[in-house]
């Protein structure tokens, strides 16, 4: 019998572990490993040395041997996402009928509607109203946390297009479930698309729209113009409205259902940011739909292939799965990155290279953005027979909301009119800014769900599943590495550092990869600083610190260079890059280690210190025609605060000093004392700073 169930049984999904790249990357390391032993070696001996048989001073070799070290441990730590690299494949074709599947609550996080443009945020609520799914079990909630009425009225907006258009996706199999996308591209559909009657709905489709864009801007512009300006986005009420009316005139239709919700925020409570706004958005749907997984999304990541659920749904109810997978990652990818890439807003190496080694270790961390999670990995499992108090202490004082947690994902929403009404109310309770206080409301992230003992996995199809937008120049790109490089720093220096919190709960590969993420900022930018400054200082007074071209020594620096070199521009050529591409990865790799992973990390210790409170603005999403056409020309673009551009002159005005003084003296003397040979090093790593 067992037999016979096993050969019927046909697999959801599959891993492919990729082998050689396993071989290449293991055998990179350990040779690369040896050649940094030998700096080290080649580095302590100086210390060991007799005073009389040296002339450089011992601060200088010191700091540059710091900078080595931790340059070398990045290195180490980075090794971790190339020990097992796989990738993944789905089936979703195979999944059992539409009526068998899970219900699904889509949660969309927008913060400032002057930041985020509405009509973007719209098609992004759209996109995820229009998924692949069974309408009745799709549930799409919008967080405000600004409280805007403006994005309040854009979502009811939304939803009146969002009528006709879901209908009209289902209808002719669009695989562009975005409206904006669907209109603006020259590239044809799948399906039917020569038949009259589908132009004539087409045209119709366009011209509502049209309309919606119209009405939309209409809202923001009254929204600017008017004392509504002046709302304050940090003290306003929680508003909860389930935005449900149906047309009368015509024949109703299944539709997802749609939430609006912002929760209440004052000044004299923290907000904690995003966290706080996706704890809330867990407690309100818990209270209407309490669906067992749900979708995370920017307002900016509008849903490019619509199937996405189903092939998430691969993993979940494939009945040789382990339970323990905890969320499905896919990766982010956006629609407006340019051939020359220079602002790296592909994040390449963390999609493309890092993220697929993480999954072979136990699984990636959640990326923010994009990926299905169950809420049993949030929240835990339950039973009625568990003590009251206890969940109360936990999960706070509503009843309504305890009475959820072991309803075993029943939803509570009901559409008529007074049960609608009354459950909205005890739902704006669960919404207020003083509802987590003295209870033990945890902000989730991928590593304490790892350390629990959940798995997660990295779907990377051909087809992006979800599509955004990148910032197109310096000063955005440089505001959001900074909010991303101060949330790694926070992780390193508290109490859930991975070396301190993960040990004994994961395997050190996988301890290895959160080590890396959380400490980047700092062992980044302490080592570029060291090397953008150290040896070229060292050049006004002709301190060598690496040793002569004859040296055998200097091969070991050589080697080190040529092997770094060489692997991180085999990585970009096998993964879609060109050498441009690479070379602008390392052009920004070194301008962000001194700029944003500098500012990030500092904001994390004066914050510990007490001395600030962290801040973390939005990234400006509105797209600048003159910025986007630098952008497109491969141009940067230095139009930013000064806070960005000193370091950077900084470190230009003295590279180039030490450059140029270097080069004048000793061609007036003539190369004394073979200065060439002895410095040649220093000189190199000057002109490659």
């Amino acid at each position: 019998m067992e037999q016979s169930s096993m050969e019927k049984y046909v697999p959801l999904h599959v891993c492919h572990v990729n082998k050689t790249s396993i071989i290449i990357n293991r055998a990179h390391a350990f040779l690369h490993f040896i050649a940094i032993l030998f700096l080290i070696h080649y580095r302590l001996s100086f210390f060991f040395q007799h005073p009389k048989n040296t002339t450089i001073p011992t601060l200088p070799w010191l700091l540059i041997f710091v900078s080595e070290l931790l340059l070398s441990l990045a290195w180490l730590f980075t090794q971790s996402y190339r020990w097992r690299p796989v990738t993944r494949t789905v089936f979703p074709e195979r999944l059992p009928a539409d009526d068998k599947l899970p219900a699904i609550d889509v949660f969309i996080c927008t913060a400032d509607p002057n930041k985020e443009p509405s009509v973007e945020v719209m098609n992004t609520v759209i996109s995820a109203m229009a998924l692949a799914y069974p309408p009745e079990k799709l549930h799409v909630y919008v967080s405000d946390d600004a409280g805007s009425d403006v994005t309040l009225r854009c979502t009811k907006e939304a939803w009146n297009f969002a009528r006709y258009w879901v209908p009209f996706c289902r209808k002719y199999d669009l695989v562009t479930a975005c409206p904006d996308v669907y209109f603006s591209s020259s590239e044809v559909d799948s399906g039917d698309f020569e038949g009259s009657e589908f132009k004539a709905a087409r045209t119709k489709m366009e011209e509502k729209y049209e309309v919606l864009k119209q009405r939309i801007r209409r809202i923001v512009q009254q929204h600017s113009t008017t004392g509504d300006a002046l709302h304050n986005t940090r003290d306003h009420p929680s508003i909860i409205e389930v935005i449900n009316e149906h047309p009368k005139e015509e024949d109703e239709v299944k539709m997802p259902l749609l939430v609006y919700v912002s929760r209440e925020k004052r000044p004299s409570h923290h907000h904690n940011f995003k966290a706080g706004a996706l704890n809330v958005l867990l407690r309100v749907s818990m209270m209407i739909s309490n669906s067992p997984y749900i979708l995370m999304l920017d307002c900016d990541m509008y849903c490019n292939d619509p199937t996405s659920t189903r092939q998430a749904m691969c993993y979940y109810c494939d009945p040789q799965t382990p339970s323990s997978i905890a969320f499905v990652q896919f990766p982010q990818t956006f629609r407006n990155i340019c051939e020359d890439d220079i602002y790296d807003g592909e994040i390449r190496n963390l999609m493309k290279i890092f993220w697929h080694g993480f999954d072979g270790v136990g699984g990636p961390t959640i990326s923010g953005s994009n990926f299905y999670i169950k809420r049993e990995a949030l929240l835990g499992s339950f039973s009625k027979q568990q003590e009251l108090m206890a969940l109360k202490r936990s999960f706070g004082p509503s009843n309504d909301f305890i009475k959820t947690l072991v309803e075993d994902y029943k939803p509570g929403f009901i559409h008529d009119g007074e049960s609608s009404r009354m459950l909205l109310e005890k739902a704006n309770v669960l919404a207020s800014c003083s509802y987590e206080n003295q209870t033990s409301w945890d902000y989730f992230t991928g590593f304490t769900l790892h350390r629990k003992g959940w798995k997660s996995v990295y779907l990377y199809p051909k087809k992006p599943q979800f599509l955004g937008i990148a910032t197109t120049n310096f000063n955005d790109t440089s505001i959001q590495w900074t909010r991303w490089a101060s949330g790694l720093t926070s992780v390193a220096i508290s109490k859930f550092c991975p070396l301190i919190y993960g040990p004994l709960k994961m395997s050190w590969v996988q301890l290895m990869c959160y080590s890396e993420l959380a400490f980047m900022p700092l062992l980044n930018c302490l080592s570029l600083w060291g090397f953008a400054l150290i040896p070229q200082l060292c050049l006004f007074n002709d301190i060598s610190l690496y040793p002569k071209v004859s040296d055998s020594n200097f091969n070991i620096f050589f080697i080190i260079f040529v092997s770094a070199i060489l692997k991180s521009l085999y990585e970009v050529v096998t993964t879609g890059g060109q050498v441009r591409t690479w070379r602008n990865d390392w052009r920004i790799w070194m301008m962000r280690s001194v700029t944003s992973y500098f500012y990030g990390s500092l904001d994390v210790v004066f914050n510990k210190l007490g001395m600030k409170e962290a801040s973390f603005l939005p990234t400006n999403k509105v797209i600048d025609d003159e910025h986007a056409k630098l952008y497109e020309m491969g141009i940067f673009d230095f139009r930013t605060a000064t806070t960005f551009l000193a370091p950077l002159v900084t470190v230009i005005l003295v590279n180039i000093a030490a450059f140029v003084r270097t080069l004048v003296v000793n061609v007036v003397d003539n190369d004394r004392d073979g200065f060439w040979e002895k410095m040649f090093g220093q000189m190199d790593d000057n002109q490659e700073r």
